[in-house]
């Protein structure tokens, strides 16, 4: 017991500085926009800011992936038997590295937004304190306009009617007053949802197959990420449907812009050395129409 509390003290003491960091952004972005909910979309807009090269990075290996599902079956039919799982397993590692495609790809953005999760979270946690009755704030400058609000609401982050320093199972006056938390949960998942069937309607235009592991995670993330809504402040749900809009709007135009078609692709990993065979065939050369047998000959002039 001595040892996991000195563990958790450890790793307190080494998130302590990235806790301040985040809570004095947010006050100050709450000094300029003093609403909890605009001013936590706003800071969403700043880490995304951060994070949308990760994003772009994610959605080309995603591609890159169901492109070479045809080689990676032709290298799963050459390398059959168990006997030859580790040369199968070297081959699609080399196939991976040669296109650039990553199996865990689709995932990463999820994977990004667990160290944010939990950076968001304890900040909220911190500056929505109560100590002997009275709100604590932690995190926090305490001359900062966010400050003196959340002491004279003693600790609440009301905005556009609820507290988002609570979560769905919190204790509510009423279960109606439960339904926007809930809400919120939803708007999450489905945006989720819907941010993988925007990739997996874009493959099926452009007749491309959605690899298995890929359609694992996609329905397990969700799931996942569903019980972590639940049991977070609503604060920190607010951070992930805005966070996912950014990532489709990302989407949205990597596909639009041409980043993420396929046969684009195609052509910008084709050899150097195809293009220069390509460009030193001989051209077809058009032959000269001949001229008209009447131009060759002068007309006489006429005598006036």
């Amino acid at each position: 017991m001595l040892a996991t509390n000195g563990i958790v003290h450890f790793f307190g003491q080494i998130f302590q500085p990235i806790f301040h960091f985040f809570g004095w952004l947010l006050a100050a972005i709450y000094g300029i926009v003093p609403n909890y909910a605009i001013a936590i979309a706003l800071l969403t807009i700043i880490i995304m800011g951060a994070l949308t090269p990760f994003t772009v990075k994610s959605t080309k290996s995603m591609i890159a992936m169901q492109r070479l599902q045809p080689e990676i079956k032709k290298l799963q039919q050459k390398y059959k038997g168990p006997e030859n799982r580790a040369i199968l397993n070297e081959e699609m590692m080399k196939l991976y590295r040669e296109e650039g495609a990553n199996p865990l790809g689709g995932c990463l953005p999820m994977l990004i937004q667990m160290p944010f999760l939990a950076i968001l979270y304890g900040v909220i946690r911190g500056i929505t304190t109560i100590t002997n009755g009275h709100s604590a704030p932690r995190y926090i400058p305490t001359d900062s306009k966010m400050y003196h609000a959340l002491i004279a609401s003693n600790g609440k982050m009301e905005s556009f009617g609820i507290d988002l320093a609570l979560k769905p199972f919190s204790p509510h006056s009423s279960w109606i007053a439960a339904v926007p938390y809930f809400v919120l949960v939803a708007i999450a998942v489905a945006l989720q949802y819907f941010q993988m069937s925007q990739i997996n309607n874009r493959n099926k235009k452009t007749g491309q197959e959605v690899p298995s592991q890929q359609q694992m995670i996609q329905r397990f993330f969700p799931i996942l990420f569903a019980y972590f809504y639940i049991v977070i402040p609503a604060a920190v749900v607010l951070y992930m449907i805005v966070s996912t809009c950014i990532r489709i709007l990302t989407q949205d135009i990597m596909f639009r812009t041409g980043i993420s078609n396929p046969q684009k692709q195609k052509e910008r990993q084709l050899p150097a050395r195809e293009k220069e065979v390509e460009a030193e065939k001989p051209q077809p050369s058009t032959p000269k129409p001949a001229a008209h047998p009447r131009s060759k000959a002068k007309r006489p002039r006429k005598d006036r």
